[in-house]
């Protein structure tokens, strides 16, 4: 497969040599041709200097047969225009763009172009890790309907069954963090202390379930 990266910062760089080593071609495209360095001399990709939402450019770095493109500059509108041109102009089906602006990620999202909003990701990691227990939002998809929250129930839900979970909350356990670790569960698994739940919810229903979680379980639920 093909894929195209606009952008030879640290996360740009990474992201085409991790994509190389595994297996795929990649063309790298930046404004200036001393960010290639970053790279290394072995790099077996492309690498092609011009602006990254030029229709000229993005066809020399052969979007036309590529199968994805990120969108990793430093600035927020070139990332959306380069990502909306490829998306809009050559068809390409996947296509994520690095977006600062969390108030624009949101509505970028809801024209269908994915983004990871920097800032946004950051802050909900740290305050995660500074206040346990907080409940994060750690995806949404891109109409908006379905959101990923990170969260730490309450001491009171320790030992009680996912599918309980699931049931009281209307949601679907992704997956468990766990010691360190993702584990995909089993209805029959049950929350462990330290256990860091990452569940899918319905988005209007965020509020009352990040609540039900920060409570303690209720009494009917235990005796269910």
């Amino acid at each position: 497969m093909h894929v195209v990266v606009m952008g030879c910062g640290r996360v740009g760089s990474t992201i085409a040599r991790r994509t190389v080593d595994m297996g795929h071609s990649v063309a790298v495209i930046d404004q200036d041709p001393a960010a290639f360095a970053r790279l290394g001399t072995d790099f077996p990709g492309q690498c092609v200097a011009g602006v990254g939402f030029d229709r000229a450019t993005l066809e020399d770095a052969g979007i036309r047969r590529a199968v994805a493109f990120a969108a990793v500059s430093p600035g927020d509108n070139t990332n959306i225009i380069a990502a909306r041109t490829a998306r809009e102009s050559f068809g390409v089906r996947t296509v994520v763009a690095r977006i600062y602006d969390p108030r624009r990620a949101e509505v970028y999202e809801r024209l269908g172009i994915a983004t990871v909003a920097t800032v946004r990701w950051t802050a909900d990691q740290m305050m995660s890790r500074i206040l346990p227990g907080r409940t994060t939002h750690e995806h949404r998809d891109v109409s908006g309907a379905v959101t990923m929250i990170a969260a730490a129930p309450d001491r009171s839900w320790i030992g009680a069954p996912l599918a309980e979970i699931e049931k009281a909350t209307g949601g679907r356990a992704a997956y468990l963090t766990r010691l360190g670790e993702g584990i995909l569960p089993a209805p029959t698994t049950r929350l462990q202390d330290g256990d860091r739940l990452h569940l899918m919810v319905r988005t209007e229903e965020l509020e009352r379930v990040e609540s039900m979680l920060a409570h303690a379980r209720d009494a009917r639920e235990e005796q269910a």
